[in-house]
């Protein structure tokens, strides 16, 4: 099978199983907004960036180093060496995990009242906290598959952890509601520890299945595979770990700057509560086709280029970010068309169809962006990448504490959407700049 057809057959898969977890998720935010209200979804909302930071320190680098270290083992026939990655990995992540896990344990009364402000945040910061070893062990056997290009298992696998994650909140909320209490949002948190459980459970299993289970290296090559994965990661970790850190600020801050603008602290949380609850996850829908065509194009970029045949790395990034752009077009055409009945139909909420209708311009460039950094990746281009991420983020974040005391909200989506735009200029001219005389080459032949 071609290195074209491997592309489209796994982005194909990816899609389809992303489709249905965003579908699924995009209605069990709507159960969310129904069940808790507004101010309790963006309560819900704000333990994500805790979250998301450990995942970055613990997982987030070594998952696309692994993809990369095994997508160039595999290509040069070293299949033995890439499954010793594998377990140097899981050993690497699972310890990382643990130690962010006693980390939270410890220190969620203070994380959520000094840098969430609002210490209603602790208790589901603790729930939340033992999602993170569960999510090193699937995160890894999932990077494992995407270097072999084989992304079934990882589709599976998500769409177990979506399952188990909505079933399990909806059985408890029937259960607690039936008892006669008062249902909280902490089920919310809880369902994403349940949902990352599974999900590691069933990839494992299938992992055992499939193959037999990689033996674990001899020291002086699980010595090795830690050099290289901590060569690979550490800049992605420290990348991803300073842009996490930055979203955490300014999603803490998007409702302390709603306050400056004139609002009261309930209503700054529920108008955030919209924004990142409703209005965002369905601006971010269509994504799930162009994260799974990042996903995939990662290890086939660095395979192609670790063939020397930069004239296909050009052609695979030129298809991919050419789709992701048309689709992003047809995106923002269709929510400016129906952003404003989604947000009444769907969320009972005018609030959340004007947020749709401003954020449906950063579509095309979001999605392209998905293709671009992913390709940069590939390419081992990580300190890009880095500079690239902060440009945008820094923009979105004087967006925060400049334009929402002036202009409320509406300043922090034109931040947002300035931010898009920046990112699409700076990744396309990384990629397309040095290879430049390379393509005048290729259509000259």
């Amino acid at each position: 099978m071609s290195v074209k057809q491997k592309l489209f057959r796994g982005a194909a898969i990816l899609t389809a199983a992303g489709l249905i977890s965003r579908g699924m998720g995009f209605f069990f935010r709507i159960f969310l907004s129904h069940a808790f209200g507004e101010e309790n979804v963006g309560l819900y909302q704000l333990i994500f960036p805790v979250y998301t930071l450990c995942l970055s320190v613990t997982t987030g680098g070594i998952q696309t180093a692994v993809s990369r270290m095994v997508a160039e083992k595999v290509s040069l026939g070293k299949q033995k060496e890439a499954k010793s990655v594998l377990i140097t990995a899981l050993c690497l992540s699972l310890a990382l995990s643990a130690i962010g896990l006693l980390l939270i344990q410890r220190n969620a009364a203070f994380i959520a009242d000094t840098f969430l402000g609002d210490p209603r945040c602790a208790e589901m910061l603790l729930i939340i906290s033992y999602a993170v070893p569960c999510a090193a062990v699937h995160s890894c056997i999932c990077a494992y598959s995407f270097g072999l290009q084989k992304t079934s298992l990882p589709a599976a696998s998500q769409l177990v952890e979506q399952t188990a994650r909505i079933l399990f909140v909806l059985l408890a909320f029937l259960a607690i509601d039936k008892s006669g209490r008062v249902p909280s949002v902490s089920l919310a948190a809880a369902g994403i520890t349940a949902g990352e459980f599974f999900a590691a459970l069933f990839s494992a299993r299938a992992l055992s299945r499939r193959a037999s289970l990689p033996k674990p290296p001899a020291r002086g090559e699980a010595r090795k595979n830690l050099n290289e994965l901590l060569r690979l990661s550490l800049p992605l970790t420290a990348n991803r770990t300073a842009v996490t850190l930055l979203q955490s600020v300014e999603a803490a801050s998007i409702p302390a700057c709603l306050k400056l603008s004139g609002l009261t602290g309930s209503e700054a949380l529920s108008l955030y509560g919209v924004l990142t609850g409703m209005a965002l996850p369905c601006i971010l829908f269509p994504s799930a086709i162009t994260n799974s065509v990042g996903t995939v194009l990662l290890p086939a970029v660095s395979a192609t280029s670790a063939s020397g045949n930069r004239s296909g790395v050009f052609r695979l990034l030129k298809r991919a970010a050419g789709s992701c752009f048309i689709l992003g077009l047809g995106s923002c055409l269709f929510f400016l068309l129906f952003g404003e009945l989604i947000g009444t139909l769907l969320f009972h909420s005018d609030t959340a169809g004007k947020f749709i209708l401003t954020l449906a311009w950063i579509c095309p460039f979001l999605y392209t962006n998905s293709a671009l950094i992913s390709a940069i990746n590939g390419l081992g281009k990580t300190g890009a990448t880095f500079l690239i991420n902060m440009t945008g983020l820094l923009i979105r974040i004087a967006g925060v504490f400049l334009m929402i005391p002036r202009f409320g909200i509406t300043g922090y989506l034109w931040g947002l959407l300035a931010s898009q735009f920046v990112i699409t200029g700076l990744a396309a001219a990384v990629l397309i700049l040095p290879n430049r005389s390379l393509t005048g080459r290729t259509e000259r032949s």
